[in-house]
């Protein structure tokens, strides 16, 4: 009888990461094929004695699939690990169909994607009540084209949180595209390098006109988050547009509403 395959998403980096769903499957696995170019190995130690471990970074798709295969005619329980989250930019489909077409059961479990993780590292967040409700996953045309529409200059037209994946050596186009949707010059920009990996994470906060020059200063050129929204120093502005959730003028079923509602939320001078 044939094991079953798990896609397993690693997290951002952190070992400590990894979902405990994860975790355990790591725990009783019998064979494990990890991505290592960007997972970190440390992950791998969840694993148990005598576990079969494989790094497929010189590995081709079709390497991977017998790899995968062989793995679950020995082992009941078998592993993809995977950096973040398997569905995002993670070949899941292209693994999984020759998986199906042979019968062998497969599943996902979800894990921390690097744009979370870096927004958590610099203390920011994603959404801001009436500054914007929109998160978008993208990255720019480099060897891989975008599907046509998809362009960033179209994307970022809608003003609102940009998480720009596997774009850190085209940051030039990733200004480019800014520009042209009528990015201000001064708007804020992070960038960060390694998100949540222990003692490798790099944090560089700059402006669309000098983030180029800051990341090249402090040498990223890999495994870079961009994140470009109107979120970004939210925690140091004067007054913030309170969620309604949260206002006492907004009732629910959990809690009655105030009388008097309490429009903006101002920082102590």
């Amino acid at each position: 009888m044939s094991g079953k395959i798990w896609f397993v998403g690693a997290g951002p980096g952190d070992p400590d990461l990894i979902t405990v769903k994860g975790r355990k499957l790591l725990e009783q696995a019998g064979a494990v094929l990890f991505a290592g170019s960007l997972v970190d190995q440390a992950a791998t130690l969840y694993a148990p004695a005598g576990c079969d471990i494989r790094d497929s970074k010189d590995m081709t798709l079709e390497e991977m699939t017998d790899w995968l295969l062989a793995a679950a005619a020995r082992h009941e329980t078998v592993v993809r690990l995977q950096t973040g989250d398997p569905g995002l930019y993670g070949a899941l489909i292209e693994m999984t169909r020759p998986l199906t077409a042979a019968g062998i059961a497969w599943a996902v479990v979800p894990g921390v994607s690097s744009a979370m993780a870096s927004m958590a590292a610099a203390g920011e967040t994603l959404t801001l009540p009436e500054v914007t409700q929109t998160v978008i996953l993208t990255r720019v045309a480099g060897r891989t084209p975008m599907p046509p529409g998809e362009e960033l200059e179209a994307l970022a037209a809608h003003k609102t949180t940009l998480c720009i994946y596997l774009s850190i050596t085209l940051l030039h186009k990733v200004q480019d595209a800014l520009r042209a949707a009528g990015w201000a010059e001064d708007a804020p920009i992070l960038v960060v390098q390694k998100a949540s990996w222990p003692g490798e994470e790099t944090i560089v906060r700059g402006t669309l006109a000098d983030i180029k020059q800051r990341c090249q200063a402090a040498k990223i050129g890999s495994q870079a988050m961009i994140v470009a929204s109107p979120t970004l120093g939210a925690a140091d502005w004067t007054d913030l547009v309170r969620s309604k959730l949260y206002d006492p003028a907004f009732g629910h079923r959990f809690r009655k509403a105030a009388a008097t509602p309490v429009i903006s939320q101002e920082l102590p001078s």
